[in-house]
């Protein structure tokens, strides 16, 4: 027990330039696991945003803006699709339920998305989760909306306000002022894009857009009192999502739905089309991998230069310590757990502070970028950083270590 003692009490009494080696370490290990736990973070929440929908189908084009625009929000529909063949489809025996969306217009940043009850009623994500209401009701009249927890809560809005919608999305200078919507409800929080737009009904769509088939405001502008229901008849969506009665015929719809004779559409599966989103961002993840493992070893370097330029400075000691009976293997051992219990400071802290970050992070990542950040546990390539970090810290003190072994009694006293 001697030598872990007095390995304490020399860093003890070192606490300025061993703090400083360990604060060192633990930045350098706060970014390497950083760019793990957000990496994982980030698959985890994207992933849960949407759960037992088998497919997503929009106009004929890529998989993955298809899914980027209809399910988080980013980008937009290269192509709309005829709202008769979204009715084929919902129709179709194999299908259990589906989804309409349709996205175009915006409010102060935030997507205007326009769907029926069956987004309510079937929404799931994380698993089982539903939609849930925290205040007010669902939108029934043509100009009621609902807005996302995010939001009501960024912008202040409350049940019974007016609201102006933008033609377009951010930036377009172009608004449907002569037809305010007016928010009956707000949705209780889900930490995904849900919470990030606002929620309207297709006749309401509809309605808005009337007089604007040529992309710019009418001339007269239609009263919202002459504007009935029955009067309205959807004729595009952006995209709709559909889940199957059985999973086997999944496939079997898919390639129903792209070979689609009327019109041309492509349906997506989302966890096969997320896989493909992942592997465009490997090359990122590797080179934020790597820069963090290069400041990780300036880190340990560090340390190294520290302890090896520190010996001269304690040769004194080294030579008090063995005219007192410590043997020359313990004095090895003693610098040897010097540099491990500074490595391993230094990852403990890193991955305390990642961690701490990364709840800090979390909530207004999601609320200000709509991108959803789950917190993640410690994974087995975590533990493996933290022994390797441990590790390289032990082989790096045989250096300094060797040096000391091989000093003399009689130089550590001739030293003064």
């Amino acid at each position: 027990m001697i030598v872990p003692r007095l390995a304490y009490e020399s860093l003890r009494s070192r606490k300025f330039t061993g703090g400083l080696t360990v604060f060192s370490i633990a930045f350098s290990v706060l970014l390497l696991v950083g760019v793990d736990r957000i990496r994982q973070g980030t698959q985890v929440g994207f992933e849960g945003t949407l759960s037992q929908t088998d497919l997503v189908v929009g106009g004929r084009g890529g998989s993955l803006p298809l899914l980027l625009y209809a399910v988080f929000h980013i980008g937009v529909a290269n192509n709309e699709i005829s709202y008769d063949s979204y009715q084929h489809f919902a129709r179709h025996p194999a299908v259990l339920w589906t989804i309409p969306l349709s996205m175009g217009d915006s409010h102060r940043g935030f997507r205007v998305v326009a769907t029926d009850d069956n987004f309510y009623e079937h929404y799931r994500y994380r698993g089982n989760h539903k939609i849930q209401l925290a205040e007010g009701t669902l939108p029934e009249g043509i100009f009621d909306a609902v807005l996302g927890n995010a939001v009501a809560s960024q912008l202040h809005y409350h049940l019974g306000q007016k609201i102006v919608l933008s033609h377009g999305l951010e930036g377009s200078f172009l608004k449907h002022t002569n037809n305010p919507y007016t928010v009956v409800g707000i949705l209780a929080r889900t930490a995904t894009p849900v919470d990030r737009a606002i929620y309207i009904t297709l006749s309401g769509d509809e309605a808005m857009h009337l007089g604007w088939e040529h992309g710019a405001p009418p001339l007269e502008a239609i009263p919202a009192s002459e504007i009935h229901k029955s009067d309205l008849h959807i004729q595009t969506i952006s995209a709709f999502l559909l889940r199957t009665r059985s999973r086997m015929s999944t496939l079997f719809l898919q390639r129903e739905i792209n070979t689609y004779k009327p019109e041309p559409l492509t349906a997506i599966i989302p966890a096969l089309t997320l896989q493909d989103l992942w592997g465009v961002l490997s090359s990122a993840d590797i080179a934020l991998s790597l820069v963090s493992g290069a400041v990780l070893v300036v880190g340990l370097m560090g340390m190294l230069t520290a302890l090896y330029t520190a010996l001269n400075e304690r040769r004194r000691e080294i030579a008090v310590l063995r005219t007192v009976g410590l043997r020359t293997r313990q004095i090895f051992a003693l610098f040897i757990l010097e540099s491990t219990l500074i490595s391993a400071a230094g990852a403990a802290f890193g991955v305390a502070a990642a961690y701490l970050l990364l709840f800090a992070v979390r909530i207004p990542v999601e609320n200000d970028y709509g991108i959803p950040l789950a917190m993640v546990g410690i994974s087995s390539r975590i533990v493996y950083y933290m022994a390797a970090v441990v590790g390289a810290g032990a082989l790096l003190g045989l250096i300094p270590a060797f040096r000391a072994y091989r000093n003399a009694l009689v130089d550590g006293l001739n030293a003064a």
